[in-house]
């Protein structure tokens, strides 16, 4: 593969027979034994079902206090060598130390359940994730180094934030005055782990681990105003779930998330970073007024993604450019069709509608080509 690159670039005359020559050098001294690494690994993997399964066949005759013992040293020794060879590890081999604190952190998560399984004891999910947060949260941010163990951390607080939610909810059925203010606010609480990463982001030498963490963050944040958008499309909001005290909330902790993402990376990055989380806090706010109509809904589906757009022109993000045209190009054509639902009725309606698709994905192809940044080693960085 390199080797045909290079004769094209060559050919092309992008770079000299010199270059070429130190490029080969180069991949030849980095090369990875991809095939060696294969077999390791599916002779690992077959280890490791094969301890299961022992272990699995004689699950019920092992006394509950000596599994969660077991699990329990495990844990420990897993932390304790983590803790010694941490530093060594974070120097030399990252992706090990990242596969560890995964593991140690899924072993966490899998003790509660083994230790209801044992007591036969039950609880809302919400009560473990938030203990293992409080035990494991610490040691991701500290030593994370990338989107694993960020996707890990995120996660749980997701599922935290929002088992609580429905558990607080149903608490409150039957009353007339929903806690809904409560649970928006709640729900919301993971856009803080935005600035919290934009802050450490510029300051820590683990700079993959944090800017993953933002844009997952981020990721949530867009997606949450997206589907408000696509409700508000839908129906009429009215004073429940989507009430405008909490959209109001949601899109004040957004703004609030934003402005610290601001000050703390004052960096083009940052800036668009911020802006995002901007345009989604207003997006959930201005989608109350906006409700119950399907042209307005979709306009403030494609105003969102318009703004995401230009922020990432600002930062120079290829990709997300790219994406955010593809959504806006998808988003009109469904517009169309809400708008005109008896289209796909005919044949004369299906050719339209083929017409209309085609146009709008060549329209977006030359749009992402001709607007789109030029591709950077590293976005964002």
């Amino acid at each position: 593969m390199i080797d045909r690159k290079l004769a094209a670039w060559g050919e092309a005359g992008l770079i000299d027979a010199q270059t070429a020559a130190a490029i080969r050098a180069y991949e030849a001294s980095h090369a990875r034994p991809v095939a060696l690494w294969a077999v390791i690994g599916i002779g690992a993997l077959a280890i490791g079902l094969g301890v299961i399964s022992v272990v699995a066949a004689n699950w019920e005759d092992v006394p509950g206090t000596v599994r969660l013992a077991i699990h329990l040293a495990v844990m420990v020794a897993l932390g304790g060598w983590l803790a010694w060879r941490g530093e060594a590890l974070e120097r030399a081999q990252p992706w090990g130390l990242e596969a560890g604190l995964f593991v140690l952190g899924a072993l966490g998560l899998a003790f509660f359940g083994h230790l209801g399984q044992v007591y036969q004891t039950s609880s809302p999910l919400w009560q473990p994730l938030a203990t293992w947060l409080v035990l494991f949260a610490p040691l991701t941010l500290l030593r994370g180094q990338s989107w694993l163990t960020a996707l890990l951390l995120m996660g749980a607080l997701v599922v935290a934030c929002w088992d609580y939610a429905a558990a607080y909810l149903a608490m409150f059925l039957g009353r007339e005055n929903l806690p809904y203010p409560w649970i928006a606010f709640v729900t919301s609480l993971p856009l803080a782990l935005a600035p919290l990463a934009a802050w450490w982001r510029e300051r820590s030498e683990r700079r993959a681990f944090w800017k993953r963490l933002e844009q997952l963050a981020l990721v949530y944040a867009v997606g949450g105003a997206s589907l408000t958008c696509i409700a508000a499309g839908i129906d009429e909001f009215d004073d429940h779930i989507f009430s405008f005290a909490s959209q109001a909330i949601r899109g004040g902790v957004a703004l609030a998330a934003a402005a610290l993402v601001a000050a703390g990376r004052r960096r083009r990055s940052g800036e668009a970073s911020a802006a995002i989380l901007a345009g989604a806090g207003l997006a959930s706010i201005v989608a109350v007024p906006l409700s119950g109509s399907d042209l307005l809904g979709g306009v403030l589906f494609m105003a969102l993604w318009v703004g995401i757009a230009a922020a990432a022109l600002h930062a120079g993000w290829r990709g997300v450019f790219q994406l955010a045209v593809a959504v806006i190009a998808l988003r009109l054509i469904v517009l169309s069709f809400e708008l005109a639902s008896d289209l796909l009725t005919s044949g004369f309606g299906l050719i339209l509608a083929g017409l209309l698709i085609l146009g709008v994905a060549w329209i977006a192809v030359r749009v992402s080509r001709r607007f789109a940044p030029p591709r950077a080693p590293e976005e964002a960085a």
